[in-house]
């Protein structure tokens, strides 16, 4: 067929060209790109939060508008008669009693401070509340709490030096690019 012989091969060829030999330029720019310990530990002690697990829980809870009713509510379930899923599905007025009252895992931040503060201060595994909220009150049951927290140096180091590397790199790449619009746009 000889569509090597064709224009628009050798056009294909000359953009390929070009391609092949920006992307040996860009990795010639880069290849001296490297990031000290000392940078990386400085990095991380200046930024421990950016590296911190966020605090999260997973609960549900029973949400009434008299504290009497969740009084009554915590009574039948403390004492057994019902289970807190029976108990949300019968008496919550929110839209989770359709799943036993179950909100999920969140984070800090989700939930309206009182409910929270009950969330990540409770006991796991027990009816906590009733707590006001301008929702109403809660009987609120705690499966799982995470507080958080910042790693140690070492176990952070790869995704530090990741991080300083790709900001370099974008670095380098940006200079050059001015650079060399500088010199070549007028």
């Amino acid at each position: 067929l000889k569509m090597d012989e064709t224009e628009t091969y050798a056009e294909a060829m000359e953009v390929s060209r070009r391609d092949i030999l920006g992307q040996m330029a860009m990795a010639g720019l880069l290849k001296d790109v490297s990031v000290s310990e000392e940078e990386a530990k400085a990095y991380f002690e200046k930024n421990p939060s950016e590296f911190a697990t966020e605090a999260k829980a997973k609960a549900k809870h029973v949400l009434v508008e008299e504290e009497a009713k969740a009084k009554e509510i915590k009574e039948e379930i403390v004492s057994g008669a019902k289970t807190f899923e029976e108990a949300a599905k019968e008496y919550s007025t929110c839209p989770s009693s359709q799943r036993g009252g179950d909100l999920g895992t969140f984070g800090k931040g989700q939930m309206v401070k009182e409910f929270e503060e009950a969330v990540f201060t409770g006991e796991l595994n027990t009816v906590i509340g009733p707590v006001k909220t301008q929702f109403g009150y809660h009987l609120i049951w705690v499966d799982e709490v995470n507080q958080g927290n910042v790693p140690a140096y070492d176990e952070a180091k790869e995704q530090i030096r990741t991080k300083l590397i790709n900001k370099k790199q974008q670095e380098t790449y940006q200079n050059k690019l001015d650079e060399l619009r500088g010199k070549y746009i007028k």
